[in-house]
């Protein structure tokens, strides 16, 4: 077994994403058809935890990213800004009629038995047409970077994102960053630009380049092609099946050196109960379980992502670093939006154990 070799020295960063930024409207509870207003969130799994670790845990983040010159845009920029995250965008001219553009995702809340409903507009999307190429990584590792961090998301929006993702990790890995992956495998996303098995494929070959995985047992089996239980007949927050498939994915992927999942059991939208487990270093790590009232449920993977890579960079000891990004992401659950609004010391008093009793 081998533990992560997290650098130590100054660097230019403490953690870099690469991904797609989208905006994401939520006309809250009221369902798309009926709705009359709306937010706007700007979001992205890769550039979710890059926000989180920044906002809320003090962190020098970046996001290697498209970015389109139109309003729309400007709106994602200001957002990004708001988050204290250094941006690297590869720049596009929108035309004024077709694009490209930064996509839209839409999603309501959803209300007790009602579930939330997610549908996107990700047509002559920038982030799709990111490519081998794009971005100087000589120079962005040559000032330093500690770690490195793409999606599955990401990964499935074009033949060329995937192979930059690759790109990426490697220069990463040579520059001396952590690399990590979060699978988050669609398989809907994986059929628009080929099938399921290219997806797998894509998805095996950014492993073999990672130190750390992120994603649950449906991840690791259709992403990467693991043996497991059926993820549909089985209680949501039993970790063992999980672990039992961990020997199989370190013997795929020998560089694997942790991997790591929330647990979820959803009773209504807004009851959940909310757990999570990590695999270090030959050694296994669980969560307490706690009870979720879960205002907007997006992110919450990205949530805990974050509060873990924090504990990890920090130099916690796995059981902290786990539960730091079990409590973050139960935090994040109860705001509005996909990025955090949560302070340090308030995840760190609910990784202890802490209440949800009134602050005086």
């Amino acid at each position: 077994m081998a533990q992560l070799n997290i650098r130590k020295d100054d660097c230019q960063l403490d953690f870099l994403s690469l991904g797609a930024l989208v905006h994401r409207l939520d006309p809250g509870i009221i369902p798309f058809r009926k709705a009359r207003n709306f937010e706007v969130h700007v979001s992205g799994g890769e550039y979710n935890v890059s926000a989180n670790l920044s906002d809320c845990f003090g962190l020098k983040t970046g996001v290697a990213t498209a970015m389109v010159n139109y309003p729309i845009g400007e709106l994602v920029q200001r957002s990004v800004r708001e988050m204290g995250v250094r941006p690297f965008f590869k720049w596009f001219e929108h035309d004024g009629v077709r694009g490209p553009n930064i996509a839209t995702v839409y999603s309501d809340r959803g209300q007790g038995v009602r579930a939330p409903v997610v549908f996107y507009n990700r047509a002559n999307e920038a982030g799709a047409m990111l490519k081998p190429g794009d971005f100087n990584w000589g120079e962005i590792f040559g000032a330093g970077v500690r770690w490195f961090h793409s999606g599955g998301i990401f990964a499935a929006l074009s033949p060329t994102t995937s192979e930059l993702i690759l790109e990426g990790m490697r220069a990463a890995s040579a520059a001396g960053a952590i690399t990590s992956f979060d699978l988050n495998y669609r398989a809907k996303l994986w059929k628009t630009i080929g099938s399921e098995e290219k997806g797998q494929e894509m998805c095996r070959r950014i492993a073999s380049e990672c130190d750390v995985l992120i994603g649950n047992e449906e991840d690791l089996q259709k992403g990467l092609g693991i043996e497991g239980q059926d993820v549909e007949s089985k209680s949501k927050l039993d970790p063992n099946s999980f672990f039992g498939m961990i020997e199989s994915v370190v013997k795929k992927f020998p560089k694997v050196k942790l991997v790591a999942t929330t647990l979820r059991e959803v009773h209504s939208t807004n009851r959940h109960d909310w757990a999570a487990v990590v695999w270090y270093d030959g050694k296994r790590y669980v969560s307490p379980t706690c009870q979720l009232d879960v205002i907007c449920r997006i992110g919450g993977g990205d949530g805990f992502a974050a509060g873990l890579i924090y504990g990890m960079l920090n130099g916690r000891d796995p059981e902290q670093a786990l539960r730091l990004g079990w409590a973050h992401g139960a935090l994040l659950t109860t705001f509005p939006g996909d990025v955090t609004m949560a302070k340090l010391p308030e995840v760190e008093a609910f990784a202890k154990g802490g209440s949800a009793r009134v602050q005086r």
